[in-house]
């Protein structure tokens, strides 16, 4: 059974710092492409980050509204990306969503809560 659990959404004030979990578990991590989605109320899920695997060199890449700010990783032994988000704005207040992508195989976590508010 495939299941992805996502850790570390809360409560953070604007400017403040989060850092998101998703480890993974009956997949093979390693051949998965790795992005965290989000999606706020009223919205429709947009991609976040990205992060291809070890033979495309762990290639990274970003929405435009996030650059420069979060920043994606993986720990292939630890079945694991993290996602770094730093300098957030209450934009950024969303349902935040792991997700793993191989061929025709794709699997979504359950989501955690990351709410940006004074």
């Amino acid at each position: 059974q495939v299941q992805l659990v996502e850790s570390g959404g809360g409560l953070v004030q604007p400017g403040g710092s989060l850092g998101l979990s998703c480890v993974a578990s009956g997949i093979t991590f390693s051949r998965y492409t790795m992005s965290w989605y989000r999606q706020a109320p009223g919205k429709e899920r947009e991609l976040v980050a990205r992060i291809t695997t070890i033979t495309t060199s762990n290639s990274a890449n970003y929405a435009d509204s996030v650059k420069g700010r979060f920043t994606i990783s993986r720990d292939d032994a630890r079945s694991t990306v993290y996602l770094q988000m730093n300098s957030l704005e209450p934009e950024d207040t969303a349902v935040y969503y792991c997700n793993a992508r191989f061929v025709a195989r794709n699997y979504w976590g359950q989501g955690t809560q990351v709410t940006v508010s004074s």
